[in-house]
């Protein structure tokens, strides 16, 4: 039924303003905005849409992986532009990047608190 739909994915936020500047500035991806509601921009051509929800609670789980080829660089970058990196675990190194079992990832979370992922191919 929906196998050819140009189906898209979105998460809220608690200020709008907010969101557009760090995606954009800080992530540099390209965001466009539409009745109020962002489209970010990313590989593939189909946007992500972020709504403002005035309740807004935080996802408890990764809803964007940004895929990297080199996470150590990915991670100083993103550091310098004020990115702070979580800590879950003892598995990750000074950077806050995972090198236990599985791929190399390492886990940041937007104004809003939304929990976002650079990954290692």
């Amino acid at each position: 039924m929906f196998k050819d739909t140009k189906a898209f994915s979105g998460f809220s936020v608690d200020d709008i303003a907010t969101a557009r500047e760090f995606y954009g500035s800080t992530l540099g991806l390209t965001v466009g905005e539409e009745n109020g509601m962002l489209q970010l921009q990313i590989a593939g051509g189909i946007p992500i849409l972020v709504y403002p929800k005035q309740d807004h609670v935080p996802a408890e789980y990764t809803v964007l992986n940004f895929p990297v080829d080199d996470i150590t660089a990915t991670a100083r970058e993103l550091t310098n532009r004020g990115v702070t990196f979580e800590r879950y675990n003892d598995d990750q190194d000074e950077l806050g990047i995972y090198r236990g079992v599985g791929p190399l990832i390492a886990w940041f979370k937007d104004p809003a608190g939304n929990v976002l992922s650079i990954i290692q191919e």
